[in-house]
């Protein structure tokens, strides 16, 4: 046997093994932590991956149960005096003494009779009838018949029941497309007419406030709604104002009393209604004596729109200058003047 060789071949087949696998075991060491890592963060990004699914699918359900929910609500009416009407009853205020001339006095959007307190003292000698439209103030909210027409129907059944014959009808804004529908409807009732800052034609509104744009965005004006809150609202309703006034507890309290629907389907019903046909060619069909009023310093509606209205015959304009959009509250003495003026101008007729 080789001397050489016979002690070195183990030694040899030893170390050469030796080292094959330490470095066998080198080579695997780094890997296998490398791929428990790897397999956790795929684990944890997968986790993560199923609760944000679980959360976008656990929000969109609430988001779809909330629009539904505030898509579906409705309220009967309350209130001192309640005429009942099939498919919804209203509230009415009545003033002044039965026996003297009567005037309509209609709300505006999200309005209600209180809307009409400050001119109140100025028409005390008249019978001033204050109609809560469907679905504002404390009439009934049903979940439809918001339209412009059948609105102006229910106010011509509501004066039937009260035994009113013939009538100086005022809207303000919205509540003048009520008033111009009522007297389309009903000649035999319909005296005379007065608008205030009610808009001739769709171009010509200048839009709402941001908050106001958000509440009728699909989704989120109803997640709004349901969070609404006296800021918020003031906030929506800011564009109804531009002089400083105190904004009364119980006009915020009627607007938070509203329905969503109630208030979406009145303002679409407005706009379809005035797109429709513009208010100063339904009224020049009327041939009735008509008094606009219109605030020179209109936040919603252009204010030299008002010219539109010296088309219709019979008409007089009146603009006050550096009033908004609600008059009765921005100038009360003069709007109150102008309206009783009016008012005894035409009871005759």
């Amino acid at each position: 046997m080789d001397e050489t060789t016979r002690p070195q071949d183990p030694h040899s087949h030893s170390h050469g093994h030796s080292h094959g696998h330490s470095h066998g075991r080198a080579d695997a060491a780094p890997g296998a932590p490398r791929g428990r890592r790897a397999w956790s963060r795929r684990r944890a990004w997968s986790r993560r991956r199923r609760i944000t699914l679980l959360a976008v699918g656990v929000l969109a359900a609430l988001l779809a149960w909330n629009t539904e929910s505030v898509l579906t609500e409705t309220a009967e009416a309350s209130g001192g005096q309640i005429v009942r009407l099939p498919g919804g009853d209203i509230h009415v205020v009545q003033d002044g003494p039965p026996g003297a001339p009567t005037v309509v006095l209609l709300h505006g959007l999200a309005g209600s009779t209180t809307w009409w307190d400050p001119v109140m003292s100025a028409l005390r000698d008249l019978h001033v009838v204050r109609v809560d439209l469907l679905g504002h103030g404390t009439s009934a909210k049903p979940a439809d018949g918001y339209g412009i027409a059948e609105q102006a129907h229910r106010v011509g059944a509501v004066l039937d029941q009260l035994g009113v014959r013939r009538a100086t009808v005022i809207g303000h804004s919205t509540g003048g497309t009520v008033a111009t529908a009522l007297a389309e409807q009903r000649r035999d009732l319909v005296a005379a007419i007065a608008l205030i800052d009610t808009g001739p034609r769709v171009d010509a509104f200048l839009g709402d406030s941001f908050t106001g744009r958000l509440m009728s965005t699909p989704v989120v004006g109803e997640l709004l709604w349901r969070l609404r809150t006296d800021s918020l609202i003031r906030d929506a309703a800011s564009t109804a104002f531009t002089r400083e006034v105190p904004t009364p507890d119980r006009m915020i309290a009627d607007i938070r009393g509203m329905t969503y629907r109630s208030l979406t389907a009145t303002q679409a019903a407005s706009t379809a209604y005035v797109k429709e046909r513009p208010v100063p060619d339904r009224l020049t069909r009327l041939d009735l004596p008509t008094l606009v009023i219109f605030g020179s310093l209109d936040r919603r509606w252009q204010p030299s729109s008002a010219q539109d209205y010296r088309r219709v015959p019979h008409a007089r304009i009146e603009i006050l200058h550096g009033v908004g959009h609600t008059p009765m509250y921005e100038a009360p003495d003069t709007t109150g003047a102008l309206l009783h003026g009016f008012a005894l101008e035409t009871a005759s007729r």
